[in-house]
């Protein structure tokens, strides 16, 4: 299993953070455009325990498949939890961290995700399954910094 760890520091506050990421129609505004991300089932304003959330995107070679996550703990305005339900990892568990600090929100995000004991999975990892969930969140850390500037919300 592969654990990806990342911290971010954004300069809003924690109710604006919190807005921000407790809404999924904004997971499109923090995703590459080469994932070919939509997002098909109907969106709340809000997420809440037990949401299951559907997707299309084509995250290699653009062959499309169906992606569906549960958001399965939430603390509001401290931590949200989604687990994957159906879609290509054999477990996908991120975890989404808030906390108020000096002018604004240390966020930090845990993921542990595997894609399979099989020969394929191990290969197909080391080849460009590691490197492409790394390459969004680094693509969102970018996103992020440009979508919540130095000025305070």
């Amino acid at each position: 299993m592969q654990v990806l760890r990342s911290e971010q520091f954004l300069p809003v506050s924690i109710d604006y953070a919190w807005e921000f990421f407790s809404n999924p129609a904004n997971l499109n505004a923090i995703t590459p455009d080469d994932m070919v991300f939509n997002i098909t089932s109907t969106l709340p304003e809000t997420m809440y325990e037990g949401l299951f959330i559907t997707y299309k995107l084509a995250p290699v070679l653009n062959i499309p498949i169906e992606w569906v996550t549960e958001i399965t703990h939430i603390k509001d305005k401290v931590f949200f939890v989604d687990e994957q339900r159906k879609g290509p990892y054999n477990i996908w568990h991120h975890e989404h961290h808030f906390k108020a600090v000096e002018g604004g929100v240390l966020m930090t995000d845990i993921l542990h995700y595997d894609i399979g004991k099989s020969i394929f999975g191990t290969i197909a990892g080391k080849l460009f399954v590691d490197k492409k969930v790394r390459g969004i969140f680094d693509y969102r850390f970018k996103k992020l910094n440009i979508l919540f500037p130095n000025n305070t919300k």
